[in-house]
């Protein structure tokens, strides 16, 4: 069994090249730049990256940068991190041709932002994004919402 590939912290990371949607591609063919793990960002920035992710097609990209700040929060918010980065994934599904996966990750992304609706953080459109993953989508027709009204 071949090494695997390890990051500076001796942790295994898959160095293999990545599309646009995420998925592995062979080593040494181009790939999109990867997201960098691990990064803290404001709430702003992070809205504003995974935002300019969704509207170059890259939902993986972007369920990244919300699962960072999901990761990194201590504090109430931190379901809605991950109710975000869960959106981005239902994207992911979705664009990759995994409708049901996408329709699963969509409702339980909506099922974990839905509580913030009352008082949404950070100017989110969170009643948008909620009404937004629970509609019907024709297959392969799902585009990324925008995160703010």
């Amino acid at each position: 069994m071949a090494d695997r590939d390890r990051d500076a912290q001796g942790r295994a990371r898959n160095a293999r090249p990545r599309d646009g949607l995420g998925r592995p591609l062979p080593y040494g063919s181009p790939g999109v730049e990867r997201q960098p793990e691990g990064v803290v960002r404001t709430p702003e920035e992070t809205i504003s990256e995974a935002q300019r992710l969704l509207d170059e097609g890259k939902p993986f990209h972007a369920h990244e940068v919300f699962e960072d700040a999901w990761k990194s929060a201590d504090g109430p918010e931190r379901a809605l991190w991950k109710g975000l980065a869960q959106l981005a994934v239902g994207v992911t599904h979705a664009a990759r041709g995994n409708e049901k996966g996408a329709l699963s990750l969509l409702q339980r992304g909506a099922d974990a932002i839905e509580p913030y609706a009352d008082a949404p953080p950070h100017g989110l459109d969170v009643t948008g994004l909620v009404r937004w993953a629970r509609a019907e989508h024709p297959p392969g027709e799902l585009s990324p919402p925008s995160l703010r009204s």
